[in-house]
């Protein structure tokens, strides 16, 4: 049996990057999902992942920041599946600048997406679970903020950051009730998100930005969406039975180095 047979994901950000590796790893592990994400685009990546692994899917086209709109993602699951056992929290957002150029439409977009969409998330299916008596929820949170920061990336490290503590409150409050709550704290993934960084980064050589970021990194590559996907899947999977309120860091080993020129290396 597949370590997700049987079980109800909704996944947000599902459309493309990070959120369709979490979604392929967890179709081709057995679960059944709701694939939310603010494109259309996502009943494209569902129809692909049918045909590829037999799942059974359905789509919603909404906006994590909006809290109607995820409690209707929620409901809908429920009708279409009968349960609601993980929550994926992927979707979130990455807009560069100088903090003294940095707007507060800027600030409130990464707000917005970023801290409101995983609570809105939250918001929505806990109710579920508790009735269920059981569940598993997943926030993608980041290196960015709690651990490292790069120039330009207040808003995003800042919201990144606060997902950590949002992870921890929230496990506590429910582990009695036998709901976890885990955080991912991703490096960097070969996304769309990470190219228009990239862009931002170096609009004459974007691919070079993402070169340089693999240099960083013991592995000396990005991660593939997919092995963020096999973390997501092991978290929200009855395997991962005893932990919660944890933070696991997904990096390639980019954080470990003290330095890139000292060492025997």
């Amino acid at each position: 049996m597949a370590k997700l047979e049987g079980k109800v994901a909704l996944i947000t950000g599902a459309a493309a990057g990070l959120g369709e590796g979490i979604a392929t790893v967890y179709a081709s592990y057995g679960a059944k999902l709701c694939m939310v994400d603010l494109s259309s685009d996502v009943e494209k990546t569902a129809e692909k992942l049918r045909k590829e692994y037999g799942a059974e899917i359905i789509t919603y086209v909404g906006n994590v920041a909006d809290r109607a709109q995820m409690d209707e993602a929620a409901k809908k699951t429920v009708e279409a599946f009968g349960e609601l056992n993980i929550a994926c929290c992927n979707a979130g957002v990455c807009r560069l600048a100088p903090f003294e150029e940095m707007t507060d439409e800027m600030r409130d977009f990464h707000i917005d997406v970023n801290i409101k969409g995983v609570w809105n998330t939250c918001k929505a299916v806990i109710p579920y679970m508790l009735k269920q008596g059981k569940g598993a929820i997943v926030i993608a949170s980041s290196v960015t903020g709690d651990i490292v920061a790069d120039a330009g990336e207040a808003a995003y490290a800042m919201t990144k950051a606060a997902l950590v503590g949002l992870t921890k409150c929230l496990a506590v409050e429910y582990a009695d009730r036998n709901i976890r709550v885990n955080c991912s704290q991703l490096g960097y993934a070969r996304t769309p998100m990470v190219e228009k960084m990239a862009v931002e980064s170096n609009p004459e050589d974007p691919e070079q930005a993402i070169a340089d970021i693999a240099i960083g990194v013991p592995m000396k590559r990005l991660a593939k969406p997919t092995e963020v996907g096999e973390l997501f899947a092991f978290l929200g999977s009855d395997e991962s039975s005893y932990l919660t309120g944890s933070q696991i860091v997904i990096d390639g080993g980019s954080t470990l180095p003290e330095t890139m020129s000292i060492g025997t290396n």
